[in-house]
């Protein structure tokens, strides 16, 4: 195989170019919002559509699940058929269901049209991304474009929730859902007009088998991962994690053995690709436990307002779309690998930092903290994602961008599962000792915000126990944190020593 083309044969990227990566960040934004938009309108949902204690989990978690179950079939279709083809189809799609959901008359049928919106959107997702490593062919500008990319995801994840306050002030709950049609249509228009297609190279068959599988591998996985993160699961997740574990073999030993599979491992053959993959799922899923976490830690133990909660919490994802103008340098000045573990190194300080702080009076400590937490992610995240489409071959653009999405998928569920499971161990561990076995004391020390509830209601404890509660959950978040901070400095490691070199040329050697 010839050698690529040399640094000064790759095209620039052109004013065109850059319209249509507003284009496409526009796109992945309305997905990220529409992750988050529906938690402040589920109490008027509910009054609307009354639906059961199960219904409403569903409606809240089918979305995620249908979209990580899908992502891997989404890229590979992309890939086969065209990325700019499979991209308005999701977009299209996403906007009519919508509208649809807009107007749900049950909470049956909101939970059947959540799951077609994470099907589409698994079109979009990795059909913008493979777009974006397609159209900017050389290293420093593809770098950027994944960082803005990145911020249009990370915003639309901290607009989210505004979103949703403002419309619900002053429309009814389906306006979140119908927020979403106009701004599909307009970017449908942006991608007819500036939007490339490409696709791979010579046709081929699509392994429908294979799909399924890997469909059905990741939904069970996921679903199990997220029902064991509750206080009481479902006695049904531990055979679902099994069954999923197994279907992830039987589609691998499928890849391995089929002429043209959807899933290239030869690709994890690549030291950048698998190494960053980990990376990536490592620091989301520390990001993302914690998070979790943070929101009823200001709320429960600080006693901010939702709102008040949110504003603490949204230095972090400022200092994340702030970090998209560091980037360009800390690449040119470290190299891809040795940014990423710099990277991963604030992640690891603000989390030291926010154990350190978090029973200090005011926020200045804390919040410094979690603007430290978000400047690193916001450049480990889109430096991990450009080497991992930088060390994949154009012509699967759209299965290594699945592959980064599945992955930071699970590595969510995963945090929220594992570390969500440490902070509620601890925060049980410290409670006092002298306890009655009363019904409020044995919701106390199963949920601090159920038994605030009913305390607000009229009931009461004796002197001094919910302060200790209280402390009880500020440890468990300051210990869970140390933990998230000794994991994040193990990828500070990993990426340093095994993500030094440049992604492109690893590849180049792999594959010649």
């Amino acid at each position: 195989m010839t050698g690529m083309a040399s640094r000064s044969d790759v095209p620039s990227a052109t004013p065109r170019s850059w319209a249509a990566l507003a284009v496409l960040t526009v796109g992945v934004t309305i997905l990220s919002i529409d992750n988050t938009v529906l938690s402040l309108a589920m109490p008027a949902l509910s009054a609307s559509l009354e639906p059961k204690a199960v219904e409403m989990l569903w409606i809240g978690d089918i979305y995620a699940f249908t979209l990580a179950g899908f992502l891997v079939t989404g890229g590979n279709l992309a890939d086969r058929f065209g990325r700019r083809k499979v991209l308005l189809l999701g977009l299209f799609g996403f906007g009519i269901l919508s509208v649809a959901a807009a107007w749900a008359p049950s909470a049956a049928f909101l939970i059947a049209l959540r799951a077609m919106l994470g099907v589409f959107a698994a079109l979009i997702m990795p059909s913008t991304l493979a777009l974006v490593r397609t159209i900017f062919l050389r290293d420093g500008e593809r770098t950027l474009a994944i960082a803005i990319w990145s911020a249009g995801s990370t915003g639309g994840m901290a607009l989210g929730p505004a979103v949703g306050g403002f419309l619900l002030e002053h429309v009814w709950w389906g306006s979140v859902f119908l927020v979403n049609a106009p701004i599909m249509a307009a970017t449908i228009l942006g991608v007819i007009l500036l939007v490339p297609e490409t696709k791979r190279s010579g046709a081929v068959r699509v392994d429908v088998f294979s799909s399924l599988l890997s469909i059905a591998a990741v939904l069970l996985m996921v679903y199990a991962i997220k029902e064991l993160a509750r206080i009481d699961p479902h006695f049904s997740a531990w055979p679902m994690l099994v069954v999923g574990l197994a279907l992830l073999a039987v589609f691998l030993r499928r890849q391995r053995r089929i002429d043209n599979p959807i899933l290239n491992l030869a690709l994890f053959r690549i030291p950048s690709f698998s190494w960053a993959l980990v990376v990536s799922m490592l620091a989301v899923f520390s990001f993302s436990g914690l998070f979790f976490f943070f929101g009823q830690y200001l709320q429960l133990v600080r006693g901010l307002s939702p709102l008040q909660a949110g504003g603490v919490e949204i230095a972090a994802m400022v200092f994340a779309a702030l970090a998209v103008f560091a980037l360009p340098a800390m690449v040119r000045r470290f190299g891809s690998g040795h940014a990423l573990a710099v990277a991963l190194a604030f992640m690891a300080a603000g989390f030291l930092g926010v154990a350190a702080t978090a029973n200090m009076p005011g926020f200045v400590g804390f919040g410094a903290s979690l603007a430290m937490i978000g400047f690193g992610a916001g450049v480990a995240y889109p430096v991990a994602t450009d080497i991992l489409l930088a060390a994949a071959p154009p012509d699967e653009s759209g299965a290594a961008s699945s592959v980064s999405q599945t992955a930071y998928q699970l590595g969510t569920a995963l945090g929220i599962a594992v570390l969500g499971s440490l902070v509620n161990a601890l925060y049980a561990l410290r409670l006092p000792d002298d306890l009655d076995d009363g019904p409020l004391a044995r919701l106390l020390r199963e949920n601090l915000a159920s038994a605030l509830g009913k305390i607000a209601e009229g009931e009461s404890f004796g002197p001094g126990v919910l302060d200790h509660a209280r402390e009880a959950f500020s440890f468990g978040m300051q210990g869970t944190s140390v933990v998230a901070s000794l994991l994040l400095i193990v990828t500070v490691a990993i990426a340093w020593l095994k993500i030094a070199d440049r992604p492109a040329r690893q590849a180049r050697e792999a594959r010649d």
